[in-house]
C-alpha cells in the first residue's frame, strides 16, 4: 500500500497524542501505522505515522497537524529514502513435531526466542514493515496464539541529505 510516512515533533504534554489521533479519525485520514516516544528532549515526543496515500493528499494532512498548537516540526520520510523499522512479537503453538521448522523460520528472518514454554515460543523479530509482513504470512500455517506489532519508526538515510521537513513553527 503505497504511503507517506509523517515525522511529527510535539510538545511531550499529556492529551496530545489524543488530539493528533483525533483529528485523523475526524477528516478520515487512514493511519497505516503510528509509534510514539519521548526524544532526546524530555519536552518533545516524536509520532511517526504512516498514511494512506488514497486516503488524503499530503499537504491536507500537514495543514491540520499545523494548526494544533501541540506540533512543533513536521517532516515527510519518502519511504525510498528512509530507514524504516518495526518490531513484531509472536507466541506460536509450538509442539516438538514442529518447533525445529518454527525455529529454522524465524532465523531466517534473523528472529529471536524470547521465552520458551513446553508447547509454545514466544518470538520477535525486527525488520522493515515488509519484511514483517513476509514473516508473518509464513508463520501463519503454523498456530499463531497471538501477534503484536510496534507500528514503524523511521529515520532519513545518511546518503540524502535533503531537507524534508515541511514546515516548522
Amino acid at each position: 500500500m503505497p504511503h507517506h510516512i509523517l515525522s511529527v515533533l510535539v510538545e511531550n504534554k499529556a492529551g496530545v497524542l489524543a488530539r493528533v489521533s483525533g483529528l485523523f479519525a475526524r477528516r478520515g485520514f487512514n493511519i497505516v501505522s503510528l509509534a510514539v516516544a519521548p526524544t532526546e528532549d524530555e519536552d518533545l515526543s516524536r509520532i511517526t505515522i504512516a498514511v494512506d496515500v488514497a486516503s488524503a493528499p499530503l499537504d491536507q494532512i500537514t495543514e491540520q497537524l499545523f494548526k494544533l498548537i501541540s506540533v512543533v516540526s513536521i517532516t515527510e520520510l519518502d519511504p525510498r529514502h528512509a530507514v524504516e523499522r518495526e518490531l513484531l512479537l509472536v507466541t506460536m503453538e509450538a509442539p516438538p513435531d514442529v518447533r525445529r521448522q518454527i525455529l529454522t523460520l524465524v532465523d531466517e528472518f534473523a528472529g529471536r526466542v524470547l521465552d520458551e514454554g513446553q508447547d509454545r515460543l514466544t518470538l520477535s523479530v525486527e525488520g522493515h514493515p515488509d519484511v514483517l509482513d513476509d514473516c508473518a504470512e509464513r508463520l501463519r500455517p503454523f498456530d499463531i496464539v497471538e501477534l503484536r506489532r510496534t507500528g514503524r519508526v523511521a529515520l532519513p538515510k545518511l546518503d540524502n541529505a535533503i531537507d524534508h521537513r515541511l514546515h516548522q513553527v
